[in-house]
């Protein structure tokens, strides 16, 4: 066990690639069970949450082989066992990615609730909807369990705009007999990655990026090679890093596209980017003043589903507005405790009033001072991390494994942008 120790008051500079998008590796690595031949996925980030699906890949039977950096091969030709271990299912919430494929490659899927993040109630009740629409049987007692004798296509109404829950109604609908069409479909870069690599596969999707989604099954797929988009909030993330710290940064690999809903939030705090091909720059004259909206009126950052401002980055907007001039209101709307964390930056001196569980007010800029912190998800440990690097003194903080399940090398590539951190480790 360890913990990050951070300096802070150091501005970064430098130049880093962007990873490899966790949201978008994690269900392919689940689709490479829909054929019996080999998948080859790159710009896989190797993060902790990537390990754990690829060890329930094995543990079902597959053959994964590294390749290079960032690069595996997956043989999924014998499935031996359609039952996810406990110890692997609770270490990840993405381990329900498996239901889809598992009932549309074997007929069944057995599972203990996944795990992950303790971000509010998360409801999987869209998954169970649209799997039953397709055919399949779900029993949730103290597992879930999904069997099919055969899916079959589906008009499919999604009551929610589920990232996860659309990726496992696609992967099951791809070899279901006949048509499907989904419905309010999430439509994020993740979702759009899973959609391209199974049409690689040999699979007919159409509406790639919209909230339709119309799928014709096919009886098998082939195999494929296929390079997972750049994560975008890992982006908007350094991005949020460079400006707190009063720093710049350049990063390369960036899709334009996938950082339009992104500019328009950040410019809100005088947050400004340029890009050049798959280079994006932030200089270090940034104009870190609150944008009023008419009339002088306090502004509004919310989340929405895509392409809206994705609720990942709510956590790091409210620390980056800590050292923004001006008064913001951030209003997370999707998960109940997301916002919980900002009693820590209220303690390391920043000024928030915490209305209820989804709404913050803040004003800035606070002068931070060091503090022990706790993360409690990915992205409000990465938060945790800009503020501890933008405060005056040491910060301390502990579980850190959180972080690291969704940000690959981060301790060596925040050193590599001049960051004072580093592992210690914990008596």
């Amino acid at each position: 066990m360890y913990e990050y120790e951070i300096e802070g008051g150091f501005p970064i500079k430098g130049t880093i690639k962007a990873s490899g998008n966790k949201n978008a590796a994690l269900p392919c690595i689940a689709a490479a069970l829909l054929t019996d031949q080999s998948v080859i996925l790159r710009n896989v980030p190797e993060i902790e949450d990537t390990g754990v699906m690829l060890k329930i890949l094995e543990a079902f039977g597959a053959k994964v082989e590294k390749l290079e950096a960032n690069a595996w091969k997956i043989d999924a030709v014998n499935i031996t066992r359609s039952d996810i271990p406990a110890e692997l299912s609770k270490k990840i919430r993405a381990s329900i990615l498996f239901a889809g494929p598992l009932v549309a490659r074997t007929g069944k899927a057995i599972m203990p609730p996944p795990g992950g993040d303790v971000i509010g109630r998360r409801r999987l009740d869209t998954h169970f909807l649209a799997l039953e629409e397709l055919g399949a049987r779900v029993s949730a007692d103290r597992k879930f369990e999904f069997t099919s004798n055969k899916l079959k296509g589906a008009e499919i109404f999604l009551d929610e705009t589920s990232v996860t829950a659309t990726e496992n109604a696609v992967m099951a609908a791809v070899l279901a007999e006949g048509h499907t069409e989904i419905t309010n479909a999430a439509s994020e870069p993740h979702v759009q990655d899973l959609c391209n690599m199974l049409n690689q596969m040999g699979a007919k999707i159409s509406g790639v990026g919209s909230n339709i989604l119309q799928i014709e099954g096919v009886g098998k797929l082939g195999g494929c090679d296929f390079t997972i988009g750049p994560d975008f909030m890992e982006i908007g993330s350094y991005i949020g890093l460079a400006a707190a710290t009063h720093g710049s940064i350049t990063i390369t690999g960036v899709k334009e596209k996938d950082m339009r809903p992104l500019r328009i939030a950040y410019s809100k705090l005088g947050i400004r980017w340029d890009i050049e091909g798959d280079t994006l720059t932030v200089s270090e004259n940034q104009d870190l003043k609150v944008n009023t909206d008419l009339g002088g009126m306090i502004p509004k950052i919310d989340d929405s589903p895509w392409p809206g401002f994705p609720p990942d980055l709510t956590s790091i907007m409210t620390v980056i507005a800590t050292q923004v001039e001006g008064t913001v209101l951030i209003f997370e709307k999707m998960f109940e405790s997301r916002m919980f964390f900002v009693d820590k930056l209220i303690s390391m001196g920043a000024r928030i009033t915490l209305c209820d569980p989804h709404r913050a007010v803040v004003t800035g800029p606070s002068s931070l001072h060091g503090d022990h912190l706790v993360s409690p998800d990915v992205r409000a440990g990465m938060a945790m991390v800009i503020a501890a690097m933008a405060a005056r003194g040491t910060s301390r903080i502990s579980n850190v494994y959180q972080i690291e399940r969704g940000y690959e090398h981060l301790v060596e590539r925040l050193q590599s942008l001049g960051g004072h951190i580093k592992r210690v480790n914990v008596d």
